[in-house]
């Protein structure tokens, strides 16, 4: 059982950023025992200006496909909406928040009781490998 999860930051250490202006995603697989540091995406000033320009939303929650959360200080109503039709959980949390104990907080959480966003994501992430793994031992091929 894995998952992704991003964070905005400028330093890779502290959540420091609101979503729409973030200069950078670390991004990060957790699994029961250990998180990882998988990508850092970095943008640039265009990408991250305060304009309103809902087209910068997308290349950024676009590269945040897989990820099952994002952790940020702010995110619009807009950023949120697409966020979840694309299947990614935005949580606010405050400015200076440290990713090292987020990180260990999520692998507490994915040893007991997850919260419901996690929880989801877990189930349809093991869903779908139930469903090859039951194909396969049928003799399912292509």
């Amino acid at each position: 059982m894995s998952l992704k999860v991003a964070f905005a930051s400028s330093d890779r250490k502290l959540v420091d950023q609101h979503f729409g202006a973030a200069e950078a995603f670390a991004i990060y697989e957790l699994s029961e025992e250990e998180a990882k540091l998988v990508e850092v995406a970095e943008f640039t000033d265009s990408d991250t200006a305060m304009d309103g320009h809902e087209g910068k939303l997308a290349s950024k929650i676009s590269l945040l496909a897989g990820c099952a959360a994002v952790y940020c200080n702010a995110v619009g109503a807009s950023a949120i909406k697409q966020l979840l039709a694309a299947g990614i959980q935005p949580m606010k949390v405050e400015e200076g928040a440290v990713i090292d104990e987020l990180l260990c907080g999520l692998n507490q959480a994915m040893l007991g009781t997850p919260p419901a966003w996690m929880a989801k994501y877990l189930k349809k992430s093991d869903v779908s490998g139930d469903r090859f793994a039951a194909m396969e031992e049928e003799g399912w091929s292509e």
